[in-house]
């Protein structure tokens, strides 16, 4: 899957493409399936892992039956059922038993949404330590610091890129904190369904912890009308877009040939323009500001359908969900790649920072000359601001691996 309007999305690969959800989906039901049959509900004949059964050249049929029922998921089941039926009577039986559609549609989202975050994650991680190089071996590079669009006190290159890893430091925690759970509820949250084929509500909520634990996904009452595990997650990736954004818009500016001061890394073929031979245009900057631009837009839409949850499984607001949160998360992804290659290969023209700061004086030292006329270096608590950002990092970098499987 990819989108020729919005370039770049390659990058996101197989997230949450139309097969990956239907394969997402698929997973929900097998691990409903399976948690029947352990806890004895259906019989041991009626297991089935569902391999194999339904692919990525299902996507057309599946889409065009979709509207007929208002979700993917009725006619994905139709096409189950009946191709379950000639490998396991049983088991085709059983599918889906206890099972309402929203169960699935948004467990299978939670799985596709679980797969785009990983990917940000490494992505953090990757623009982190670009960063915390780039702090310390710019922490004393002098340059003009900016404000309103004009020149304000001189400041270093090191305190910039510290801010920037700031942004990122917070984007990683806030992205941290999201939880993403299974969400199984029966037809209207009761669990109704599950607890009448199980005989006991204790072993219908066995069921539940049965399947959230096949897929690894915590555990939640139904939040089928609660939908702040996603608003929780939009706002996330926003999070992470908005401090990307920031980074690109300063190495926008800072590309400016009037400015001059970042650039950048060359790659063949990227950059140039149909008509100016002589352009090199910082598309990886224009690319990442242009998602930032578009997330917060992206998660409204998600909030204004979660206020607008009725009864017990909302008329529209539910759906307006599912193409807006692929759209989120796979611009989310590709950004997260866009700005992890930018840090990468970001060139520092410290000869630049240096003449512009020159060219900048003595109006720049004014704030100085005005508290202090003494000359010397106005670096204020750069330092210390440097060391506390760069020692949370470390931090950071620290649990990451201490929480990593041995």
């Amino acid at each position: 899957m990819t989108d020729l309007l919005w370039p770049g999305d390659d990058r996101a690969g197989d997230v949450f493409t139309d097969a990956a959800v239907l394969a997402a989906m698929v997973r929900a039901e097998a691990a409903w399936l399976d948690a029947l049959v352990t806890h004895g509900v259906a019989p041991a004949d009626a297991a089935d892992g569902l391999d194999g059964l339904i692919g990525a050249d299902d996507v057309p049929l599946v889409a065009a039956g979709a509207e007929a029922g208002g979700n993917p998921l009725i006619p994905l089941l139709k096409l189950l059922r009946n191709r379950l039926e000639a490998r396991n009577p049983a088991a085709a039986h059983w599918l889906h038993k206890g099972l309402t559609s929203q169960d699935v549609i948004d467990t299978g989202l939670v799985l596709c949404l679980r797969d785009a975050t990983d990917r940000i994650r490494d992505d953090l991680a990757g623009q982190s330590a670009a960063l915390v190089r780039l702090v310390a071996e710019h922490r004393d590079t002098p340059m003009a610091g900016r404000t309103l669009t004009q020149y304000a006190v001189p400041i270093t290159f090191g305190l910039k890129a510290a801010t920037w890893l700031t942004g990122i430091l917070d984007a990683r925690d806030r992205l941290a904190a999201v939880s993403l759970p299974a969400q199984v509820g029966g037809a209207a949250g009761s669990l109704a369904a599950p607890v009448a084929l199980a005989g006991s509500p204790i072993v219908a909520r066995a069921l539940v912890e049965t399947t959230a634990a096949t897929l690894d996904l915590p555990v939640r009452e139904p939040w089928h009308t609660a939908r702040a595990p996603l608003t929780g997650l939009a706002d996330a990736l926003v999070t992470c877009t908005d401090a990307w954004g920031r980074i690109a818009n300063d190495v926008l500016v800072g590309a400016r040939p009037e400015v001059h001061e970042l650039s950048e890394g060359a790659v063949a073929g990227r950059g140039g323009s149909s008509a100016m031979p002589n352009k090199q245009n910082p598309v990886l900057s224009i690319l990442i500001r242009r998602a930032a631009l578009a997330a917060p837009f992206l998660a409204a839409t998600l909030h204004a359908g979660a206020a607008a949850a009725v009864d017990e499984r909302p008329d529209g607001g539910w759906h307006v969900e599912w193409s807006t949160l692929r759209t989120l998360a796979r611009r989310t992804v590709t950004a997260g790649s866009q700005t992890a290659e930018l840090l990468a290969g970001l060139q520092v023209e410290t000869s630049w920072m240096t003449a512009n700061l020159t060219a900048a004086r003595p109006g720049i030292d004014a704030e100085q000359r005005s508290i202090n006329p003494d000359a010397g270096p106005y670096r204020g608590a750069t330092d210390q601001i440097i060391d506390a950002v760069l020692a949370r990092a470390a931090e950071t970098r620290r649990e990451t691996r201490e929480g990593e499987p041995c």
